[in-house]
């Protein structure tokens, strides 16, 4: 079953499982029965080493999870080194709880709407599971970014128009034709996945954890996996606290940061471009996580982000442009006073510089 937070619809589950509730709003799971023992975690199952938390079983899986965590003293944070993962990013927590979900289901086939890391890792984690996969993207997307989706096996599908063209013709197919709809924005077996982002590194810290945590912020797969996670931990009193989450958002493209504190001054960061969604699927469960946590969002523009990028590189950590805007987006926290020196601070580096 299926509900919607907004309104408090239910849906029945199965091969043709619906993605968004009648009024509009994403659905998510029904909360789950959380484990009043003292953790006992064994890496070695990976994501599933929090099965109590996950409403999906260990169906399709490349033995993901378990990034590093790096202190970083040049920037007096802690990186979670989220970009050493199968498909070279974050999203493939998402994505192997994604294909679990489908290959429970009986799926045969799924689609998906993004030319980035979520079309790859959907890809690759389809090809794992041996679902079609069919890829919707721009019609001006890359080849280099498309490279990975079809050596996987899965296949682009070229929509001419703007981002939101290419996402209504794959709810278009998803709807009216013989797909299961993975996506990463609005499927929420892709954001159970992403929880575990926050129970393995409060395990990795031992179980505590840090006073605030810097996240790149688009459509918000990772900055509400975290909140969720996090609430999660706190609940069943394997921690004590939920950090401050700070979004960070690319100038020109920064939806959240006008909602909080109006519209800026204009300005681009072309090389932040996996964070570019100017309509959140999530929209209202961002803002009520950022309030929740006393947390906050900023944008950042394309000289800062090319500085961190260079900074990062230089000392080892190579990872894609979307990554470095949260290190830019830490650097103007700080200079803002919304973190102060001694804060505890984590930062999610999301994707690998080897995606080019």
């Amino acid at each position: 079953m299926l509900e919607c937070r907004s309104c408090g619809a239910t849906y029945d589950s199965g091969p043709g499982e619906l993605w968004r509730c009648e009024c509009g709003h994403a659905l998510d799971f029904p909360a789950v029965s959380l484990p009043e023992s003292d953790p006992d975690v064994d890496t070695r199952e990976g994501l599933w080493a929090f099965a109590d938390f996950l409403p999906v079983g260990p169906e399709v899986t490349l033995g993901e999870g378990w990034t590093p965590v790096a202190d970083s003293p040049e920037w007096d944070a802690q990186f979670k080194l989220d970009y050493v993962f199968p498909s070279g990013s974050y999203k493939d927590r998402g994505a192997a709880l994604t294909l679990s979900r489908a290959a429970e289901l009986g799926v045969e086939r799924v689609v998906e709407d993004s030319s980035g890391n979520a079309g790859a890792a959907i890809a690759q984690y389809a090809a794992r599971a041996g679902v079609d996969a069919d890829i919707y993207v721009p019609a001006d997307a890359k080849q280099s970014k498309l490279d990975a989706i079809e050596a996987a096996g899965a296949t682009p599908v070229r929509i001419e128009g703007s981002r939101q063209d290419v996402t209504d013709a794959c709810v278009s197919e998803a709807v009216g034709g013989d797909a299961w709809y993975a996506s990463h924005a609005w499927n929420p077996a892709f954001y159970a996945g992403t929880e575990t982002f926050a129970y393995e590194l409060a395990y990795q810290r031992d179980w505590s954890v840090p006073d605030a945590v810097v996240l790149p912020l688009g459509h918000g797969t990772l900055f509400l996996g975290a909140y969720r996670g996090f609430s999660k931990l706190r609940a069943a009193g394997w921690t004590d606290s939920v950090p401050r989450l700070l979004g960070v958002q690319a100038e020109g493209v920064a939806p959240v940061v006008a909602e909080l504190h109006g519209a800026s001054a204009a300005g681009t960061n072309d090389v932040a471009d996996g964070i570019q969604i100017r309509e959140p699927a999530r929209f209202d469960q961002i803002l009520d996580a950022i309030d929740a946590t006393d947390g906050d969002a900023i944008a950042c523009g394309e000289a800062e982000t090319e500085r961190a990028l260079g900074a990062l590189h230089e000392r080892g950590f190579y990872v894609e442009p979307t990554s470095a805007v949260a290190v830019a987006g830490l650097e103007a926290y700080r200079e803002r006073g919304v973190l102060d020196a001694g804060d505890d601070v984590a930062v999610a580096l999301t994707g690998s510089g080897l995606k080019k």
